[in-house]
């Protein structure tokens, strides 16, 4: 018999986003939970078949390949596969709402309170060199670090803890009310199973303690404005044995004084004399990584742009490299003397007065603007 469709099993679209998957998931799984429909086979059923359809569609990875594959995609063998528990979804989106109400037997498990660190966020300034070439820099970074005293334990040196005599080290006690048992987090040990009597004095009891640490950061070359470099397990501490957070470096590219940048591409901007431009010749171009020879044509125009292949920033997700290019601007010289002015006078004489049109464009910018004026005028 053909598997039902995980998106109509949550009654959604196949465009939903998480939320509206989530959204669904929890009024379904209230709706047909085990301990509201005692004895109810079907319903039981249809809550395992939500939670089912909720642990792929929630997985990114998982749902893009059953949008592609359908069930064999995640489902080959025909078990959910990868160590699912079906009470990890429930668990991940009520938490104790059932345990709380429903006590059961379920509750028998103990809880731990190790928690995971946060994660930190750091802002690194680059220049365009680290930026293309990558470094390696090292930062101090506040934040919540490990007790070195108590490695994280919270308890005082060459002391451990005990387990706690309320709740019997299962971190939660049952509470009978009416018909009910309740079963609710242990009020003396906050779920963790365990006392500490003799607490670190250095941390207080904590685990960890707010503290400066040198991180040092790899900069992979190519990275750009914007890119975000992580660092796993390089976050705060975690809280009683709880696994460290990440570290996240924004990167900032600070404005270069010769080359701008467009993806993997760079920009610059070269000054060349009036005489160049006129009879062509080789001038320096600067490149990222040195100066290279750029053949200027005769009869250059201030504006033309040079394209040099492979001068620009190798790609940092791909193995590639960007290209330069090279705008010319024809400088106009200044603090002539006498004589070089009426030379200058004299070739302006006889350009203006020679047979051979010397105009790099057909028409004139006289001749466009008085083309102009006379269609507004008509």
């Amino acid at each position: 018999m053909s598997e039902q469709d995980l998106y109509q099993t949550l009654g959604i679209e196949k465009n939903s986003s998480d939320a509206d998957i989530k959204k669904a998931y929890r009024k379904l799984a209230m709706k047909y939970h085990p301990d509201r429909n005692p004895g109810d086979s079907a319903s039981e059923q249809k809550f395992k078949s939500i939670q089912k359809a909720y642990a792929i569609l929630s997985d990114k990875q998982k749902r893009a390949a059953y949008d592609q594959f359908g069930h064999a995609g995640v489902n080959p063998q025909g078990g959910m596969g990868g160590g699912f528990n079906p009470g990890d979804a429930f668990n991940d989106i009520f938490g104790d709402v059932f345990g709380d109400i429903f006590g059961g037997g379920r509750g028998q498990t103990r809880r731990s309170s190790a928690q995971r660190g946060s994660d930190l966020r750091y802002e690194i300034n680059l220049t365009l060199e680290q930026a293309v070439f990558g470094d390696k820099i090292n930062v101090d970074i506040p934040s919540y670090n490990q007790c070195d005293i108590c490695n994280g334990s919270g308890a005082k040196k060459g002391t451990t803890a005990t387990r706690c005599v309320k709740c019997d080290g299962r971190g939660a006690v049952r509470v009978q009310q009416g018909f009910f048992t309740l079963q609710q987090t242990c009020p003396e040990c906050r779920g963790s199973g365990e006392m500490i009597k003799d607490p670190c004095s250095d941390c207080s009891g904590a685990g960890r303690k707010r503290s400066n640490r040198t991180i040092a950061i790899k900069i992979p070359p190519g990275v750009d404005n914007a890119d975000r470099i992580r660092l796993s397990g390089e976050g705060e501490a975690g809280v009683k044995g709880g696994p460290s957070g990440d570290l996240y470096v924004d990167v900032t590219v600070k404005k270069h004084e010769i080359f701008e940048r467009e993806g993997n591409n760079l920009i610059c901007t070269i000054p060349i004399s009036f005489g160049k431009a006129v009879l062509g010749g080789v001038v320096e171009a600067p490149t990222i990584d040195g100066a290279v020879n750029l053949t200027i044509p005769a009869e250059t125009q201030s504006g033309k742009t040079f394209r040099l292949k492979g001068k620009g920033i190798k790609s940092y997700r791909e193995n590639f490299y960007g290209d330069l290019y090279c705008t010319v601007q024809v400088e106009t010289p200044i603090n002539l003397s006498d004589e070089q002015k009426e030379i200058l006078r004299n070739f302006d004489y006889s350009i203006n007065n020679s047979k051979t049109d010397h105009r790099p464009n057909k028409k004139s910018w006289t001749e466009s603007v008085s083309d102009f004026f006379k269609r507004i005028s008509e």
